[in-house]
């Protein structure tokens, strides 16, 4: 009974972070779970050694992930082997999450730099009790088991290091070493079911912005991650609605989930539902590009009417307004598909008037409508890290918490139908922008004779240095246009901002100069490459 449903499994105490309290009254360690991301105060009578009980546990857990928490176990032993086997807190299975050359699991505990993490933040509110169940054998949700959340979250980010690892690597005491000495590697016996748990990932932070107040918030990048600060009246407009825990496991929903459109930006995303546990039922205008998903356990739609009859919430994630408008309103469309209480998520980046009708006849219909265009590119699609902009029925923005999640790293409610289009025409404006003038640059120290990796060096040096900065210029620098995002989509973004401001008699100098640069690199074919190779409109 008990051990079926909350299996064992394998962890070895850690150090806890210094300003973590340890829970009153109980003798217990911090123990750090294999396989996962996961840590938790653990009483001492839930914990045994390893060897002794090695096949009881593989003969309750026959899951891929607990296998690979096996063989991390496994590894972590042979690399301790004639050492003091509690020496090193960066264990194997996080180096088998990454394969990029930074690898921080070879640095001395006293080399790490840690930041306080906002989930650390969250754990110190409480004494521990309700705040230590965070691993995925822990928790206990009825519904699911925790065997299979902690399948649900498998590797996210492979070739990049996990996320706010910085939070994560904690070094061992001597003194834990001592008491574990012989026993390091040991598995949990999962607490009472009387323990509730809270199930969400504390990477990701969703922000609510009500329409009747006006924003009084400032952001403020933490391990980089977004708090919330609140203004002096603590009448916050946006508010942090997420309820992590430290676990950083995803419980997906039990509803049936639809996603069309597999380009970039789409594949990834159905990719990491896919990973977390969802069921997805898949369409794409060209057919082939289900087959991969298909064999990652997706299913198929034959048409965008099917899917969103047989699915509970449909996502999609198409190129342009038209693209966003054929597909709802065309032959075997999305609202032949839609009955009273179907959900349609549009992630399509769009004009606020173009959403405003999609959400109009979806919800003539009996439909719910959410629209949730995504800030990011093909990279940060890739590792579950784009950042999701949502206006539309609250509710639906609630429902779809675990697929914002396996998608993103953080979501924005921003109130009502338009919003979020609006918004997100804005932040692509503000890039393509940078993006063009980051060209301009590159191609003026050219012409004078300047050094154009000189010139990278001394913006990496500057306030302007980020990652979008350093990428764009290597791809020029290497010649590499490789499509992280369309150039073609940027200019209809650029397009749609400038309209945008038309419709409020709003000036746009800026977007419109960029602009005009992206129409020359679209006639000279650069339409399917990159939008860093906007470069080869000012080749001459």
């Amino acid at each position: 009974g008990k051990l079926g449903r909350y299996p064992p499994w394998p962890g070895k105490i850690v150090n806890p972070p210094k300003d973590l309290k340890k829970p009153r009254g109980k003798k217990c360690f911090f123990v750090k779970f294999f396989g996962t991301e996961d840590h938790a105060w653990i009483k001492v009578e839930q914990l045994k050694p390893y060897h002794p009980h090695k096949e009881e546990m593989i003969k309750i857990n026959k899951g891929k992930r607990f296998q690979q928490a096996v063989d991390a176990v496994e590894e972590f032993l042979r690399k301790n082997k004639g050492k003091d086997q509690a020496s090193s807190h960066n264990s194997s299975e996080e180096k088998n999450r990454r394969n990029s050359s930074e690898e921080r699991g070879k640095q001395s505990a006293g080399e790490e730099k840690r930041k306080t993490s906002l989930s650390e933040g969250k754990l110190k509110k409480g004494t521990g009790e309700g705040k230590k169940r965070v691993s995925s054998v822990s928790s206990e949700r009825g519904s699911k088991s925790p065997l299979k959340r902690a399948q649900d979250q498998s590797p996210r980010k492979r070739g990049r290091p996990p996320k706010d690892e910085k939070d994560l690597t904690i070094p061992e005491s001597s003194t834990v070493k001592r008491v574990m000495a012989g026993t390091v590697a040991g598995f949990k016996w999962p607490p009472s079911v009387s323990e509730p748990v809270k199930d969400s990932d504390p990477h990701f932070h969703h922000f609510l912005l009500s329409q009747t107040e006006k924003p009084a918030v400032c952001y403020q990048a933490i391990t980089k991650k977004l708090k919330v600060c609140e203004e002096e009246t603590g009448s916050t407009s946006i508010q942090a609605a997420d309820s992590t825990a430290v676990n950083g496991s995803i419980t997906p929903t039990d509803k049936k989930i639809g996603f069309l459109g597999l380009g970039l930006m789409g594949s990834g995303i159905v990719s990491n539902l896919l990973k977390m546990g969802h069921t997805v039922t898949v369409w794409n205008r060209t057919a082939e590009k289900c087959d991969l998903f298909i064999q990652e356990g997706a299913r198929l739609g034959r048409t965008p009417a099917e899917v969103v009859s047989t699915c509970d919430i449909t996502f999609a994630c198409v190129s342009d307004p038209k693209a966003a408008k054929d597909l709802v309103l065309g032959p075997s469309g999305v609202l032949q598909g839609i009955r009273p209480g179907k959900c349609y998520v549009d992630m399509s980046t769009v004009d606020a008037e173009t959403v405003t009708e999609l959400a109009q006849v979806i919800v003539s219909r009996g439909g719910r409508f959410l629209e949730a265009p995504v800030s990011g590119n093909q990279q940060l699609s890739n590792d579950g890290m784009l950042v999701i902009l949502a206006a539309g029925d609250r509710g639906l923005y609630e429902d779809c918490s675990s697929c914002f999640q396996a998608m993103g790293k953080t979501s924005f409610f921003l109130g009502e139908v338009g919003n979020a289009a609006k918004m997100m025409l804005i932040v692509n404006m503000v890039q393509g922008s940078f993006m063009a003038t980051i060209a301009e640059g590159l191609t003026l120290a050219q012409v004078t004779g300047q050094s154009q990796q000189t010139l990278l060096d001394i913006l990496n040096q500057g306030q302007l240095a980020s990652i979008f900065l350093d990428q764009k210029c290597q791809n020029i620098l290497q010649g590499n246009f490789k499509p992280d995002f369309y150039l073609k989509y940027i200019q209809k973004d650029l397009r749609l901002a400038i309209a945008l401001g038309d419709s409020v008699n709003h000036p746009t100098p800026m977007a419109a100069a960029a602009n005009e640069v992206y129409k020359r690199a679209k006639a000279l074919d650069q339409s399917d490459n990159d939008m860093s190779a906007v470069y080869r409109a000012y080749i001459h």
